[in-house]
């Protein structure tokens, strides 16, 4: 924590004299370990000890690149962009949260920070799944740290998350983790460089493609999506390297090459595969293994059986939030009739529950309840020695009469005081 602080002490200009006076002499609760360290070991040892983590924190200031202006930022998100396009996404959970990055970095991108304010259902629809498998997503990003929660929004707002980027904007992309590249997470750790991994693709054209149906779990999926950005960054592959450049595994090769070959978006020459001239548009060409080449994304979707499944999670997803937005004002309005008209105390008599005559009676049945009456003050009163001495042990009911007026007939009620 202290090392936090001198850093941002560091970037805010301070000099470490001033450093230490603010933590060592002011009253503030960030310097409590140190003057804690001072009053037992003496003010040489606490200042040898805040001195040392200046020294650090400065020193990391100045290993790392400063984001002071909006270029410096789009120059970092270049930078983590290479970094995700070359780092290998394995398995389905890879994939997913490989579109979940690519929609992050497009949101940053606008906004000109790595905090960004974006709901899950908003992010489900970029990323082109529903909502569990972006929260699921989320939650495996947060695990690995390449992903950071601010808050968690408001009924109008959705919640402020934050990209970690831990590399500067000079270093190469050929980075991963300590153990390795895993599915799922393939960024946690600090940074150690790695071998090879012949991993790239277009994020920008994944980007772009995600989202239509075309690309659902259920039509070319994920594995499809990185084929696809794999030829659109490096036309002419074999299926070996496109099998690398994809993070994917041999048998899922084929079957999505046999299914993009069947659409007319990929034809190969000898042992290379290339990319139609308009497959990036969804429009393929007459080959050898296409006799009736798709015509737009739409059609793909619809020979894939997957047509409409963006339409209906984006109407599943705004049936949700109207249904949010009428609890939240039938919720508001509950609270606010609570506020304007408290309920009444249960010892005050209410009209209800008293005749003219004085009996204390069930609104619901109209029988009396003997022994209860109205006290001066209008609060109820329990006459236990009047019940037992009028009612014998034994008996549940009786006729009461009043005034000479025959009342309905008396239930027991509990022996206790209100």
């Amino acid at each position: 924590m202290t090392r936090a602080l001198a850093a941002d002490a560091v970037r805010a200009g301070w000099s470490r004299s001033s450093f230490l006076q603010v933590l060592l002499d002011g009253p503030y609760k960030a310097g409590q370990h140190a003057r804690a360290l001072q009053h037992h070991r003496g003010y040489d040892k606490a200042a040898a000890w805040l001195q040392r983590a200046w020294d650090g924190a400065q020193h990391y200031v100045r290993s790392v690149d400063p984001i002071s202006t909006r270029q410096d930022f789009h120059a970092a998100l270049a930078a983590f962009r290479a970094r995700i396009e070359c780092t290998p996404w394995k398995g389905i959970a890879g994939k997913t949260d490989l579109r979940n990055l690519i929609a992050r970095m497009e949101i940053c991108a606008r906004a000109g920070s790595w905090d960004h304010t974006v709901s899950e259902r908003d992010l489900a629809e970029r990323m082109g799944c529903s909502r569990t498998t972006a929260h699921n997503s989320n939650q495996r990003l947060l695990h690995t740290k390449v992903l950071r929660q601010l808050d968690n929004g408001s009924p109008a707002e959705g919640a402020r998350w934050m990209l970690i980027s831990r590399l500067p904007s000079t270093t190469s992309h050929h980075w991963s983790t300590p153990k390795g590249p895993e599915a799922g997470g393939a960024m946690s750790g600090p940074g150690v460089r790695q071998l090879d991994t012949e991993a790239d693709i277009d994020s920008r054209t994944a980007g772009r493609l995600m989202h239509l149906d075309a690309f659902a779990h259920h039509g070319l999926g994920g594995s499809g999506l990185a084929v696809l950005a794999a030829l659109a960054e490096r036309d002419g592959q074999t299926l070996t390297e496109l099998q690398k450049a994809a993070t994917i595994s041999r048998p899922t090769a084929y079957r999505q090459l046999g299914k993009l070959k069947a659409l007319g978006l990929i034809h190969h020459t000898e042992e290379l595969y290339h990319l139609s001239p308009t497959a990036l548009e969804g429009t393929g060409t007459q080959t050898p293994d296409c006799d009736d080449p798709v015509a737009g994304w739409t059609e793909t979707a619809e020979r894939l059986g997957t047509a409409g499944t963006g339409e209906r999670r984006r109407r599943h997803h705004e049936a949700q939030r109207v249904h949010w937005r009428h609890e939240q004002v039938r919720l508001a309005e509950r609270c606010r009739a609570a506020r304007s008209a408290p309920l009444p105390h249960p010892a005050v008599a209410q009209p209800q529950y008293v005749r003219a005559n004085g009996c204390a009676i069930d609104p619901t049945t109209g029988e009396v309840i003997v022994g209860l009456y109205v006290a001066s003050d209008g609060c109820w009163v329990w006459d236990e020695e009047g019940v037992s001495q009028r009612q014998p042990a034994g008996i549940r009911s009786r006729r009461v009469h009043l005034q000479g007026e025959e009342c309905a007939t008396a239930r027991d009620v509990p022996q206790r005081r209100l």
